[in-house]
């Protein structure tokens, strides 16, 4: 018998289309190139791409590794002056994109203290020459501004020009306080210390030198400046011996005296410096031994911290927690007994057998999450009560949380009172802590 067909009054009706979620392409592009083809992309104005304050930035940091970070801040800055769009006529629109530009700047670092200080001491100088100029700056400037816009970029470059040649300034005058015999205490990675020991390294001529130098280095969080400055001084027959922060106490009956540097100089003459500094402050006072500063005058901030709990940045240093914290997961999930990081992190709850009473809820959640690598629980496939799969199905944390507490650590800072420091060394001399308001005076007013 021959098939028939059947009437499209008996054909099955196919499932109703769900509305497309993809957004209508953007005017002006063809159908196919929709808004998530152009994610990412620079925008552009007058046909040319926008400046990128942030990546400019980074990208000054990678390609000149002597570059401090608001020396670098300040160059993005100057670069964005060199390529002002047309559309900005008045100092006004001027100094605000700066201002801007600075926010953003700041908004991309976890620790903005010494670039808070360069960026917002240049925009300063920059207003400071501008009124000490004859170019019409008023309303009616009109035809001026170009001369401005030069005057602002010309006085830029020379402020980038100062701060470069301030290192080596400072290293003149903070070699002669390292005398024959001395033993120097450092930490960190300051470049300008590098600079000071390395020019008392070549004062000595052809002949070795006769100092030596104590390099506290933290065992967790190495960091690559330092190895930088210590491989340089051993170059230049400087005998350096590298120990570890809790050696610092039992190090300090050799040591002649303390020489750091700082991220921030604040107006009561104490420093922000990197974690650590505040105690060998502490101890070189307990000593009799002296403690030298060194930082550019770029770095002198406008800021008065109270103590150790009073700076204007998050720190991650205490991090009070339990054995059922370090179980959980980024997400707050609980990592299987069986798992190495499991047994590594929270040894007592899978020995005790707490862990079976801590993961019905818990269990619910990561099975919402897609977690669970179950059918859902309710579904006529799935084995499981309603709490959710055996705790065999629950999966391995993607990255322990270790390396975000050694991250925070390695950015850490800590504040040094001034009355731990016995002199400030900047390239405009050596200043006592008492001095450095009437510095911030100088520079700002």
């Amino acid at each position: 018998m021959a098939e028939t067909t059947p009437s499209p009054l008996y054909l099955p009706t196919p499932p109703e289309a769900e509305p497309s979620t993809t957004p209508p392409p953007l005017p002006g592009h063809p159908p196919a190139m929709t808004r998530m083809d152009t994610v990412g992309a620079v925008p552009k104005l007058n046909g040319k791409p926008d400046f990128d304050i942030v990546s400019t930035y980074q990208s000054l940091l990678v390609s000149d590794p002597d570059l401090t970070m608001p020396v670098a801040a300040i160059e993005a800055l100057v670069l964005l002056l060199s390529q002002l769009p047309p559309t900005l006529s008045t100092i006004s629109e001027t100094l605000d994109l700066l201002a801007t530009s600075t926010a953003q700047l700041k908004r991309s670092i976890p620790n903005p203290i010494s670039l808070s200080a360069g960026t917002d001491l240049f925009q300063r100088y920059l207003v400071t020459t501008l009124r000490g100029t004859s170019i019409n700056h008023g309303p009616d400037s009109g035809g001026d501004f170009k001369a401005i816009r030069q005057h602002l970029l010309s006085n830029g470059r020379l402020f980038v020009k100062r701060a470069k040649e301030a290192r080596r300034t400072i290293a003149s005058y903070g070699s002669r306080f390292v005398r024959d015999g001395s033993v120097v205490l450092t930490n960190g990675g300051s470049r300008v210390v590098g600079a000071v020991l390395q020019a008392a390294a070549e004062a000595h001529g052809g002949g070795s030198p006769r100092f030596k130098v104590i390099y506290v280095q933290s065992a967790a969080t190495p960091h690559a400046e330092s190895h930088q400055i210590i491989r340089a001084l051993r170059q230049l027959s400087v005998p350096v011996a590298t120990i570890p922060e809790a050696a610092v106490a039992y190090s300090m009956g050799k040591v002649t005296m303390v020489l750091v540097g700082a991220e921030g100089v604040v107006e009561n003459g104490g420093i922000i410096s990197r974690m650590g500094t505040y105690q060998m402050g502490i101890l070189a006072q307990a000593a009799a031994k002296p403690m030298y500063v060194v930082a550019e005058s770029h770095k002198f901030v406008r800021m008065f911290p109270l103590g150790q709990y009073d700076l204007p940045i998050e720190q991650k240093v205490l991090d009070f927690r339990t054995d059922l914290d370090d179980a959980m997961d980024d997400r707050g999930q609980l990592v299987h007994p069986d798992t190495p990081t499991a047994r590594s992190r929270a040894p007592s709850i899978v020995e005790s057998g707490r862990w079976v009473e801590q993961t019905p809820a818990v269990m619910e959640r990561g099975e919402y999450f897609g977690t669970l690598d179950s059918p859902r629980a309710g579904s006529k496939t799935s084995s499981t009560s309603s709490k959710g799969p055996p705790l065999s199905k629950l999966s391995e944390p993607p990255a322990p949380a270790k390396e975000s507490a050694l991250d925070a650590q390695d950015s850490a800072v800590d504040y040094t009172p001034p009355d731990l420091i016995t002199a400030l060394i900047t390239e405009s001399g050596v200043h006592t802590p008492s001095a450095v308001s009437e510095e911030l005076i100088k520079i700002w007013y």
